[in-house]
């Protein structure tokens, strides 16, 4: 049972990572009725750890943006981007340094979960209908401040429930960008970012799981990088001509499901 638990969670990281909905919330809600066997710690780390593999699905995806070798192109542009990418991370990488354990111990409940959600659907519904001034149509016109700025915006998403994807999307089209440069700068900087909670959940737990863990965390994985890839792929074929609308009322009416199902 454990094994399916993993696979179906697994499936739901990869569905919610990248899309504005908030993956971290999602899996809170739906380990209360599929939870997965052994301790809080491991369930914890469990969420956490199949966000790479989800991650590793947009290197691959955008692999010939993200790489600035080989085809005789100029590297410079690529290598300016990841520039831009680490500028973006380090807000969070202080923030989350210096308080990941309290916001765990704390916000890790349905009540913030239902709220960020519900304040997050209204978020993208206001940027849309006020729609944001454009100022540029590519993430390679990023400019520094604009990418710290959105830096910024990801500490949000460290409050689950509100989204990183949904935090780095907002913050872009704040600044400026249209909504596939927004996104493709928000699915990049999940890389830095993931990569660093992944390897510090590792490093602080998964030294201490059992074979049956770790093979929990492998099909978690493979179910996560598969339908990553494929959201990945539909969701920038969705933008292009159509809003973030929709996600916010999703967002709304899952959060007033979760206040009600809170109180009955």
């Amino acid at each position: 049972m454990d094994i399916i638990n993993a696979v179906i969670l697994g499936v739901v990281e990869g569905i919610t990572e990248f899309l504005p909905i908030s993956s971290t919330g999602h899996l809170i809600l739906v380990e209360d009725y599929l939870p997965l066997g052994g301790s809080k710690e491991f369930a914890d780390a469990f969420d956490v750890i199949i966000q790479l593999p989800a991650i590793l699905a947009v290197v691959l995806y955008f692999w010939g943006r993200l790489w600035p070798f080989g085809g005789g192109k100029d590297p410079m542009p690529t290598i300016r981007l990841w520039m831009l990418i680490v500028a973006a991370f380090l807000p969070a990488a202080v923030i989350g340094f210096l308080g990941a354990s309290a916001i765990k111990k704390y916000l890790f409940t349905k009540g913030v979960v239902a709220g960020a959600l519900i304040v997050g659907g209204i978020v993208i519904i206001a940027i849309e209908k006020i729609g944001m001034k454009r100022r540029f149509e590519k993430v390679d016109e990023f400019k520094f401040p604009s990418a710290i700025a959105v830096g910024f915006f990801q500490c949000l998403a460290m409050i689950p429930g509100t989204s990183r994807s949904a935090a780095t999307i907002v913050g872009g089209m704040v600044m400026g960008a249209a909504r596939p440069a927004a996104a493709e700068f928000s699915f990049f900087l999940a890389i830095p970012t993931m990569m660093a909670a992944t390897a510090h959940d590792v490093l602080k737990h998964g030294l201490h799981f059992s074979g049956h863990e770790w093979a929990l965390v492998a099909v978690g994985s493979v179910a996560s990088f598969v339908v990553a890839y494929a959201v990945i792929a539909a969701f920038m074929r969705y933008i292009q001509t159509r809003s973030f609308i929709p996600f916010g009322w999703y967002r709304i009416v899952l959060g007033i499901i979760v206040i009600i199902a809170m109180f009955v």
